[in-house]
């Protein structure tokens, strides 16, 4: 199987460029032997962000990262919860529609 990408036409929408960049991605991460190394920049200048808004103390800097992974931990929680509440109206919405004869399911 060969290594490099087959060209195919150009993404037409939105949603197909979306694909192609993830396909990309996948392609690119595959051909990754040491994802570690890939990323140490990115995990350094992270940490660096957190010690420049701490002014120089670790310390400081640890609690910052540790407020920053539990403000994105919480934010993930939520999203979920409304993605739930909204699958549940979907639902309820879907039956109503079902017991009055209309809706998707109706033939």
């Amino acid at each position: 199987m060969s290594s490099s990408p087959r060209i195919l036409s150009a993404p037409a929408s939105a949603g197909e460029k979306s694909l192609a960049a993830r396909e990309a991605a996948h392609r690119s991460w595959a051909m990754t032997e040491n994802r570690s190394t890939r990323t140490a920049p990115a995990r350094a200048a992270l940490a660096a962000k957190f010690l420049a808004e701490a002014g120089g103390d670790p310390v400081r800097a640890e609690h910052l990262r540790k407020a920053h992974f539990l403000r994105l931990a919480r934010m993930s929680a939520q999203a979920r919860r409304r993605s739930g509440d909204l699958a549940r109206q979907a639902d309820a919405a879907d039956a109503e529609l079902s017991e009055v004869g209309g809706g998707f399911d109706a033939a």
